[in-house]
């Protein structure tokens, strides 16, 4: 049996103030719940390419690709609905106060503080803040 396998990209953008970037899907799978910002790596894309396009045209937040770091990958099968997806995550600091704009299939793209982040989180994204949180990488 053959599985494709769809390569996808996330970004945990943060401030030194201890919040965290979030957008609200506007879309199924998870349309309503909250997100980190992410996506599809296209053709000749690198994934750290990807997600800082994903981060600015969801969110209006802009990063060097190079200022992000990779924080880990998770591969589980089931972590999406619609199939077979691998993402690996990055992180981004950015200045407190940086506005945030939805953009792109994003309804909302908000600041939150890790310390109350919102119950409804999307796919395994609260697994991938964990992670953040706690200073540890996937494995």
């Amino acid at each position: 049996m053959t599985e494709t396998i769809r390569y996808t990209a996330d970004v945990v953008a943060t401030t030194p103030d201890g919040h965290v970037l979030l957008i609200e899907r506007g879309w199924d799978p998870h349309a309503g719940c909250w997100a980190l910002p992410g996506g599809h790596v296209d053709p000749g894309e690198t994934g750290r390419a990807a997600a800082a396009r994903e981060l600015a045209e969801e969110t209006g937040v802009a990063v060097a690709p190079a200022d992000l770091v990779q924080i880990g990958v998770w591969d589980a099968p089931g972590r999406d609905p619609r199939g077979r997806y691998v993402t690996v995550a990055y992180r981004a600091i950015v200045p407190t106060g940086t506005p945030a704009v939805a953009g792109d299939d994003a309804r909302t793209a908000r600041w939150w503080p890790l310390s109350g982040l919102p119950e409804s989180l999307a796919f395994d994204h609260a697994d991938i803040l964990r992670a953040v949180i706690l200073g540890t990488v996937a494995s």
